[in-house]
């Protein structure tokens, strides 16, 4: 009795790697989203939840000979801003913590405040990590990276839609 042999079937599955990260990053926000709103359709029971970390809103700028990303985090001090660099990538985290107390006998009230921030921006040319500049003012991080290889920033033209 003779066998058939079965030809192996390429695996040409999807990958997340395959992906680019912005991709990435908006399917871990989506999963993040529903995870929690899942989460929120049981009872009133005490669930542990997510830590509170806010998105920031961020503009990446391509000035030439470097990058500038300026990124929204209000409610942060300098003293509680970590940035870490890669050749290829920017890792920006800042987390602040603050408790106000009335200290008297039977206060009313009490309160605390916890503000927390991450993000991961990848980057399309290689960068000069150690000569990573950034500056806070006003809840607005000014981080300028400059790139390994300096390009020529590329000229605009309009073109009128028919």
């Amino acid at each position: 009795m003779a066998t058939k042999k079965v030809p192996k079937k390429a695996s040409h599955g999807i990958s997340p790697w395959h992906s680019s990260w912005e991709e990435m990053d908006k399917a871990f926000v989506n999963f993040r989203r529903d995870l929690e709103k899942s989460f929120s359709s049981f009872p009133a029971i005490s669930i542990p939840r997510f830590p509170n970390i806010q998105e920031t809103s961020c503009d990446v700028i391509d000035e030439g000979k470097q990058f500038r990303i300026k990124m929204n985090v209000p409610g942060v001090q300098k003293k509680d801003i970590k940035l870490n660099v890669t050749d290829n990538s920017i890792e920006v985290s800042a987390e602040h913590k603050e408790e106000s107390e009335d200290k008297k006998k039977n206060y009313l009230r009490k309160e605390r405040s916890h503000v927390s921030y991450f993000r991961t921006l990848p980057l399309s040319e290689k960068v000069v990590s150690g000569q990573t500049k950034a500056k806070l003012t006003d809840g607005v991080l000014d981080i300028i990276l400059p790139k390994s290889k300096p390009t020529t920033v590329q000229t605009k033209k309009s073109v009128s839609v028919q």
